[in-house]
């Protein structure tokens, strides 16, 4: 269900559980990994973060800060529930679950994905047009032009 009182909430159907709130823009989409994971399994931060990292999305491990944000900030909004767990060795842990009204943002980010995958294969068939050049230009993306992408999008954040 959406929530009147956020910016960019909208429904996406007539369907009155279907939620847009996912159109909204996070940092490295760390909120729908944080959600899947969460549903597989009740986590804490740091163990978060490991399997954020499993993605390869980025070279390096996803920022600390951005994590606990992300998690606060989904929790303030219902989406995700914790508790300290004080049992076993070591420090107190906050322990995160999803909570129903945070299934629901997390297949509005499937059906948001799903929509930027779409976009995405689209650029790539067009990139691939004007930069593979001869008999080559019906072959994928290569791992090669891939890293060049990379490589150049990497600069690109550096500057801002």
């Amino acid at each position: 269900m959406c929530n009147p009182n956020r910016k960019n909430c909208q429904e996406l159907s007539s369907d009155p559980n279907a939620c847009g709130c996912s159109e909204q823009k996070a940092p490295r989409l760390l909120q729908p990994f944080i959600l899947l994971l969460l549903k597989g399994k009740d986590s804490y931060g740091y163990e978060l973060i490991e399997k954020i990292s499993e993605f390869r999305f980025h070279d390096s491990p996803p920022d600390v800060g951005a994590i606990y944000r992300n998690l606060r900030g989904m929790e303030k909004e219902g989406w995700v529930k914790s508790k300290w767990d004080t049992k076993g060795a070591g420090p107190a842990k906050r322990i995160y679950r999803i909570t129903p009204q945070g299934e629901e943002i997390l297949h509005g980010w499937a059906i948001t994905l799903q929509k930027r995958k779409v976009s995405l294969e689209q650029f790539l068939r067009l990139y691939q047009r004007y930069y593979v050049k001869g008999n080559q230009s019906k072959r994928s993306v290569t791992s090669t032009t891939l890293t060049q992408m990379n490589s150049h999008q990497n600069r690109v954040e550096k500057k801002n």
